[in-house]
């Protein structure tokens, strides 16, 4: 089937050799493989100076999917039917539609069968009103024609608006948000935004420079790695949920005493990291930095305040 879409979509034809190396295979394994393909009726045509391609106006059979592949997608499209963003959950939804229309009746049955009873993060799917989650659509269209965004941003802390121009790298989903990083021209630097925050979104007809080699992990988590030194104690039983949610790169952790795991990592905005501990109560402990620790202290001491 890869051999099939990468004749048919290639705008060019494909040598032996150039098959082999994709394939990781040898050029026997090739050649065996365009006897199947034409014993299949698959319309392979071969020119001996520039190599093989398929007729025009071949389009391959509907795919098919096995029991365990529908399984998979069922579990995909309901991670993100979960999801708070209201067009992430109706384009889910339109996917399902579509797929089932495509399928012989014991395949629907069997995946209208798993419809409601394959649940994921279930407090996302039952609690939370779904909203408007942004163009993450468009911004998508501009990152693959590699073209700037301009739009008009309103600020978190003080609530201005301002008119924003940006490269965009990346789309980042975040738990019930998505955010585009890319590089802002007012800013000169590489910056973050919510897509909920952002109106007027235009594609312009500028281009930029495309990024081949682009460190989605460096984008994410490059402005923490800036951030201040921070050391925390988490009980074994919290350790996987811990670092499973953190939202930085960890730099070291190491085993400690009593069934602790001792978490070293960086981080910018100690206000947000103050409240995300909260969820973990006394399963975490503060060691560093003091700033911090003091912050942690001050919030118990509201949160008490108001019992």
């Amino acid at each position: 089937m890869k051999l099939i879409l990468m004749l048919q979509e290639s705008n060019k034809r494909l040598t032996v050799d150039e098959l082999a190396e994709t394939f990781g295979v040898s050029r026997r394994t090739i050649f065996r493989d365009f006897n199947v393909l034409s014993e299949i009726n698959v319309p392979v045509t071969w020119d001996q100076y520039s190599g093989y391609g398929v007729m025009d106006g071949y389009k391959i059979p509907p795919l098919m999917f096995t029991s365990h592949e529908l399984a998979t997608i069922m579990v995909g499209l309901n991670f993100v039917k979960s999801q708070v963003d209201k067009k992430l959950v109706e384009d889910a939804k339109g996917v399902e539609v579509k797929i089932k229309n495509t399928l012989p009746n014991d395949l629907k049955q069997f995946m209208n069968s798993l419809d409601n009873r394959t649940i994921v993060d279930p407090f996302l799917h039952f609690g939370h009103e779904k909203k408007d989650g942004g163009n993450w659509y468009l911004l998508s269209s501009a990152i693959s024609q590699k073209k700037s965004v301009s739009f008009t941003y309103q600020s978190k802390s003080d609530g201005s608006i301002s008119e924003r121009k940006i490269d965009p790298y990346l789309l980042v989903f975040y738990r019930d948000h998505w955010n585009v990083i890319g590089f802002s021209h007012k800013r000169k630097a590489i910056r973050n935004f919510v897509l909920n925050r952002m109106s007027d979104v235009k594609i312009t007809p500028e281009n930029f420079d495309d990024k081949p080699n682009l460190n989605a992990e460096a984008l994410i988590f490059g402005p923490n790695e800036s951030g201040q030194k921070v050391e925390v104690l988490v009980d074994a039983e919290a350790d996987r949920a811990f670092k499973a949610n953190l939202p930085t790169k960890i730099l070291k952790q190491t085993m400690a005493s009593g069934k602790k795991i001792k978490v070293e990592f960086k981080f910018q905005n100690l206000d947000f990291l103050n409240e995300w501990l909260l969820q973990f109560g006394d399963k975490v402990k503060v060691l560093s930095p003091k700033t911090l620790i003091n912050k942690r202290k001050k919030i118990i001491e509201k949160i008490i305040s108001n019992l």
